[in-house]
């Protein structure tokens, strides 16, 4: 009996590009000897999006479908699609051809070769200058003040065996730094190096705040430093307000 791949894709509002990038996974998983499910949870999308993956569920068995009731945002969403996965190996893949899936066969043949994580690093790319130099000021400052070094340029995407699945499974965070939770679980992380295109169409979903949400949950669950610092300045607020307090008691 053959292994199965899991190909985990999010989307919100890719009426445009959710289709193609079916097709594109097929072409891939066609020249290896697994079988393959493709998942896609649909973030509650307001366009055409949910009525193309049905279609494409009713034209192929290797599709599967979760539709959120609302949208759960751009974390708990695809981590949700994740855990959702019955494959031997789970490739988490963006559905804006962001991250090419010309890629899966050569994260397929990492975890072939023992790696329980294969994480995508950006090399180069296309998208803004100055979000991409917004998450490199991240990286550098999560490492300077966690005890978990991150690799710089890593996506979130890649593939991640079932092991690792089972062990997020365990962990039951309802809202995790996936990243990151990673390096806590295993030491067996894998780099694939990318040059990352631009977006195949439409707009990106990676905006300011998204990132800043992004950059502030994981310096809140991987760093102990915000919270020694709001108990410092909470102690110090403290007794200050007790000396002005009995200064004018006395007075």
């Amino acid at each position: 009996m053959k292994k199965i791949i899991s190909i985990v894709t999010p989307t919100f509002n890719e009426e445009s590009n959710i289709e193609k990038l079916t097709n594109a996974i097929a072409v891939q998983m066609q020249n290896l000897d697994y079988d393959y499910e493709h998942i896609i949870i649909d973030n509650a999308s307001t366009d055409n999006t949910q009525r193309i993956i049905r279609e494409l569920c009713l034209k192929s068995n290797k599709i599967k479908a979760i539709f959120n009731t609302k949208n759960y945002g751009h974390i708990r969403s695809p981590y949700y699609g994740c855990l959702c996965a019955k494959g031997d190996a789970v490739i988490h893949i963006a559905s804006d051809f962001q991250d090419p899936p010309e890629l899966i066969p050569q994260l397929v043949k990492k975890w072939e070769n023992g790696s329980e994580v294969v994480f995508l690093k950006r090399v180069s790319s296309k998208t803004s200058y100055f979000l991409e130099k917004l998450k490199l000021a991240f990286y550098t400052i999560i490492n300077l003040i966690s005890d978990i070094k991150l690799e710089k340029n890593i996506t979130g995407a890649g593939l991640f065996n079932k092991k690792t699945i089972e062990n997020l499974k365990n962990i039951n965070d309802p809202y995790p730094y996936f990243r990151g939770l990673i390096y806590e679980i295993t030491d067996k992380v894998d780099i694939l190096e990318f040059n990352q295109p631009k977006r195949l169409i439409g707009k990106s979903k990676s905006s300011f705040f998204v990132l800043f949400d992004l950059a502030m949950l994981g310096i809140v669950k991987h760093s102990k430093l915000p919270l020694r610092l709001f108990t410092l300045s909470g102690i110090i607020i403290s007794l200050i307000s007790f000396l002005i307090g009995s200064y004018f008691l006395i007075k």
